[in-house]
């Protein structure tokens, strides 16, 4: 998933600290792993980009078969857990309403970070 962002990513979005949007705890505990910082840490070995996990949800709740409005109108709750990039990337590995990348760059940028930037390796309509 990594080598096809890195591929296929405009110029100069692959900039800034590399940090990866935090899953749900309990997602990541029946997972075994979290996608997005596995996505994380293997763009940043490949772009030399420091990678950067400051972002902590808050919450216990998942997004997972929320509807639209629900996603939209209570989003996750994101906290930073460091000195914010001055620069970030986002990652994630699935979009579906952009709610949980909202939160995120709301929480980067209130620590703050002047350039917010998401990827996803793919989105779900």
């Amino acid at each position: 998933m990594a080598e096809r962002i890195a591929w296929l990513a405009p110029e100069g979005v692959l900039s800034g600290a590399i940090v990866p949007v935090p899953s749900a705890r309990l997602r990541s505990l029946g997972r075994g792993f979290d996608p997005a910082a596995e996505i994380a840490t293997a763009l940043a070995l490949r772009t030399g980009a420091p990678p950067c996990p400051i972002l902590a949800r808050t919450d216990l709740g998942r997004q997972l078969g929320r509807r639209r409005a629900q996603r939209i109108g209570q989003p996750p709750h994101v906290r930073l857990r460091g000195e914010a990039p001055r620069s970030a990337l986002l990652i994630d590995d699935v979009m579906t309403t952009g709610a949980t990348l909202a939160a995120c760059a709301r929480a980067l940028r209130g620590g703050g970070s002047v350039r917010v930037v998401a990827i996803t390796f793919t989105r779900r309509p």
